[in-house]
């Protein structure tokens, strides 16, 4: 990854557009590589949406291997092979390490700092940065990228005024958090510029569920259930669209967590195709034989159905189950009968939710869509249609599940736009 260190009188001009998870390591980069560099932020703050990812915690990366992050990317994910192999996560934990940021691993590989603190992250690139001599620019909204002859980038229109750069990389991120500066500018940047956007969605969104019940639920998380996602067509038969097994969250409009988030991302391509259905397998470990067993073998006494409940699921959701059940919640289990225990079985590995409509875009954790991948060279994210313009993570069109793949994508193909857009035409 070493580069030809330039002399300061021949030194490129590179302008970084955003100043998040992306934008950051393309400037630090592109500095290591002996551009001059300068970096335009409209936000108050470097790192706004870095600083709040993982609930504050910025899960940046995964243990997981390149195979594995190239599928959590679905169709798009091989675009991704060569800033992946450029620049990889023992890379970045090993940039984070040097700057005085320790790592740790939780549950599904996913990486941490230790301190449980973004901003500790995010104030480490800060330093860095400036301290390879970045211009750091804040409160700079840029209008548009100027193209000259030859579709050759000339620099950045801000609204104060013309930076001319050798080259330009758009690191605006998507069109999810908008307080945190992402509102879309870098999608309509790129428009201008001739190319081609899939257009922006939320993805990775919580789900608007029309049971009521659910409301009752609110806050209560489960694990290590199953939830499968069905799509029920108008004239058609209902077909299984996508599963995930882990954690999920009641909320007052509907349900969240860790799975929710993972099939929100299929959702949102077949929802005009009919009714969505979320059915959930509270005990997957089991099968229906079992749990029958289970019931036979237990439902005995005069203890209430109820009080029996409390071994089997969560307190707060009992009260919903006995009403969606049916069964009396101070019936003796053992006047249990035979239907009514099935009716129990089936509740447990079904409870099932319409689902209504995913989150507004604002609290969506990434973007689908962007711009297109074909018209961006994967060896340096450079564009194929504007010499020197160069896009970093949720801009162009890749997203991916949770557990870190998404911020490991926007810091890899920020050091390898950092380092394209820093080199001479003829390197």
């Amino acid at each position: 990854m070493a580069a030809k260190i330039r002399a300061e009188d021949s030194r490129r001009t590179v302008v970084v557009v955003g100043a998040g998870a992306g934008g950051i390591l393309a400037v630090g980069r592109a500095a290591e590589c002996g551009a001059r560099v300068i970096l335009l932020e409209r936000g108050p703050r470097t790192g706004r949406k870095l600083r709040i990812c993982g609930k504050g915690r910025a899960n940046i990366t995964n243990t997981a291997e390149i195979p594995d992050f190239i599928q959590a990317f679905g169709d798009n994910g091989k675009f991704l092979y060569g800033a992946f192999s450029r620049f990889f996560r023992d890379d970045l934990i090993g940039l984070l390490e040097r700057l005085g940021v320790k790592t740790k691993v939780e549950r599904g590989g996913r990486v941490f700092p230790t301190s449980d603190d973004a901003d500790d992250v995010a104030d480490a690139l800060e330093r860095w940065c400036r301290g390879l001599g970045v211009q750091i620019r804040l409160n700079t909204r840029v209008k548009r990228i100027r193209i000259g002859g030859s579709y050759r980038v000339e620099g950045a229109e801000t609204y104060s005024g013309f930076v001319p750069a050798d080259a330009v990389v758009l690191a605006t991120g998507g069109v999810t958090y908008p307080r945190t500066g992402s509102t879309g500018d870098g999608y309509r940047m790129a428009a201008e510029a001739g190319h081609r956007v899939v257009e922006p969605r939320p993805a990775l969104t919580a789900m608007v569920v029309t049971e009521r019940w659910v409301r009752e639920m609110q806050g209560l998380s489960l694990k290590n259930v199953k939830a499968r996602l069905e799509l029920v067509p108008e004239n058609g038969k209902k077909r299984v669209i996508a599963e995930q097994f882990g954690e999920m969250l009641f909320t007052h409009f509907g349900v969240s967590g860790p799975i929710i988030l993972t099939l929100s991302r299929r959702a949102l391509d077949v929802m005009s195709e009919g009714r969505l259905e979320l059915s959930v397998d509270l005990k997957p470990a089991l099968t229906d034989e079992q749990l029958d067993q289970r019931f036979v073998r237990e439902f005995k006494g005069t203890r209430h159905f109820k009080n029996y409940l409390a071994e089997l699921l969560p307190r707060a959701m009992i009260p919903v189950f006995i009403k969606l059940s049916g069964v009396p919640p101070d019936l003796p289990v053992g006047k249990i009968m035979a239907v009514q225990r099935r009716r129990i079985i089936e509740l447990l590995r079904d409870l099932r939710m319409t689902v209504k409509s995913l989150r507004p875009p604002e609290e969506a954790i990434v973007t689908a869509g962007g711009v297109d991948i074909r018209e961006i060279d994967p060896r340096t994210m450079e564009s194929r249609l504007v010499r020197g313009l160069y896009f970093v993570g949720e801009v162009i069109d890749i997203d991916a599940t949770t557990g870190g793949y998404n911020l490991q994508a926007a810091f890899s193909t920020g050091w390898v736009a950092g380092e394209g857009s820093a080199m001479s035409d003829e390197q």
